[in-house]
């Protein structure tokens, strides 16, 4: 593959492919989970720290495994092709296609702020509840547009990423800034004022949608159950970033510039998260955070900036992180669904190149999946089921790295691992409790996404029946 992306264009995948949508959604549900700023807080640095611990983990092998695939390489190489197998698997079928489709639908859905005729208009087709909207065939619209940017070759890819990438830090940056600013009545106090005190709101009306009234102090292990599913929506905005390993054969001198995207990238991008959230906390009191409408905590925040433009202000910057995020996606994916085919692991259409140099059937594939989970109106639930799959996925890929220095000690590492073995297992223990505390808490979101991986094993001897 011919070398295309420079430092700069990888660090930008990394921060572009992490923020999408998510950071101007979750923290609704983690206040209603937590009830307290300090405990949000809190629950963003875990995060941080979890996150930039596996980017530095992650360093070590695409040192080692310096070529086009990423993670499935690396688990290929550390634990063989049916662990390989099994996270492709569940990336072509939820987690990287689901994302696509989720971050598209997020554009829609903003887009119909600017457009409210989008949102009143009639279905293009019912049939009880199923049924097609505008919003969803603008959200195919994006996919199959950027599917084809991308086809026209990596330089089309870079180019609309780093703009969009780039465009969407700026913004942010200036939210920050006019967040503290602008701000009349700060309700930062009040927000702190109930200390490590969590609390938690189980009341809701008949149409389930929680009522304002009824905080309860919660403790314990109670407490623990909150963290976990405040996790799952701080963890699901903090992922993506390993999309650069995915390209690592299009990346100059990849055996160090991949580790020092991956580090630089995630480290920037968790210091935006945490002071955005310091902005929400700045702008809004704990119930406009809890119950903003929709759990669009950053367009409430912004009308309380902004005044009344701020619903407009929102919905062009989300419209812009969206798009650059699902460009970095769409690029990064298909690599794996390549190299997948390469090992005789995928359809083999998805192997050779375009006249451009890069995977246009591979493109074209992964395009069209995520266009289906659009249609099919349950990328939502898919993608609440998959942060417990991700966060294993990514366990296990740490994990590797002990392993290998224990089994293989003598391999020429060009980077090792920063701190090691301390940052590994601080990701490992982390992770650990997250997982562990979905497992006792929220059953909901750990057995289905696993089972759906599972699934991937039948398929896997069915692939290599004729091979044994």
């Amino acid at each position: 593959m011919h070398k295309k992306l420079k430092l700069w264009d990888a660090i930008m995948l990394v921060m572009g492919s992490m923020i999408g949508s998510g950071i101007f959604i979750v923290s609704a549900d983690m206040m209603r989970n937590l009830g307290s700023g300090y405990w949000v807080v809190i629950v963003w640095l875990i995060t941080g720290i979890m996150t930039v611990a596996a980017a530095i983990s992650y360093g070590e092998l695409s040192a080692l495994f310096p070529k086009a695939g990423g993670q499935y390489t690396y688990l290929t190489e550390i634990f063989g092709k049916k662990m390989g197998f099994l996270y492709g698997w569940g990336l072509f079928t939820v987690i990287q296609t689901g994302t696509i489709a989720a971050v598209a639908m997020a554009f829609g859905k903003f887009t119909a702020y600017l457009i409210p005729s989008l949102n009143n208009a009639a279905p293009l087709f019912q049939s009880g509840e199923f049924q097609i909207t505008w919003i969803q065939m603008l959200a195919i619209a994006v996919i199959i547009l950027l599917t084809y940017i991308n086809t026209r070759g990596v330089e089309s890819g870079k180019l609309l990423q780093n703009i969009f990438t780039g465009s969407k830090i700026i913004a942010l940056l200036g939210l920050i800034a006019v967040g503290f600013i602008l701000v009349d009545v700060s309700q930062m106090a009040h927000n702190f004022s109930f200390g490590f005190e969590a609390f938690n709101n189980m009341k809701k009306d008949f149409n389930g949608n929680f009522l304002k009234e009824g905080w309860e102090p919660i403790g314990g292990m109670t407490l623990m159950g909150g963290i976990a599913a405040a996790m799952v929506g701080s963890v699901f905005s903090s992922v993506a970033w390993e999309s650069v390993t995915f390209v690592s054969g299009e990346v100059e001198n990849p055996k160090k510039n991949v580790v020092k995207s991956m580090i630089y990238g995630t480290s920037a991008v968790m210091i935006l998260y945490i002071a955005v959230n310091f902005v929400y906390l700045n702008a809004l009191d704990r119930d406009s955070i809890a119950f903003a409408a929709n759990d669009r905590v950053a367009v409430a925040a912004s009308q309380n900036i902004f005044g009344s433009a701020g619903t407009i202000i929102i919905a062009l910057l989300v419209m812009i992180s969206t798009f650059g995020c699902n460009n970095g996606l769409i690029l990064a994916g298909a690599r794996v669904f390549q190299t997948m085919a390469k090992d005789g692991l995928f359809f083999k259409q998805a192997i050779e190149n375009n006249q451009n140099e890069v995977p246009g059937n591979a493109l074209w594939m992964q395009g069209i999946w995520a266009s289906l989970l659009c249609l099919s109106g349950q990328y939502g639930n898919l993608l609440d089921m998959i942060s417990f799959v991700i966060v294993l996925f990514y366990m296990i890929t740490v994990f590797g790295v002990i392993y290998l220095r224990y089994k293989n000690p003598d391999l020429e590492r060009p980077y090792k691992a920063w701190l090691y073995p301390v940052t590994p297992v601080i990701y490992l223990i982390i992770g650990a409790g997250f997982c562990i505390l979905l497992l006792i808490y929220k059953q909901q979101y750990t057995w289905p996404g696993f089972l759906m991986v599972l699934l991937g094993l039948p398929v896997y001897y069915f692939i290599n029946r004729k091979k044994e």
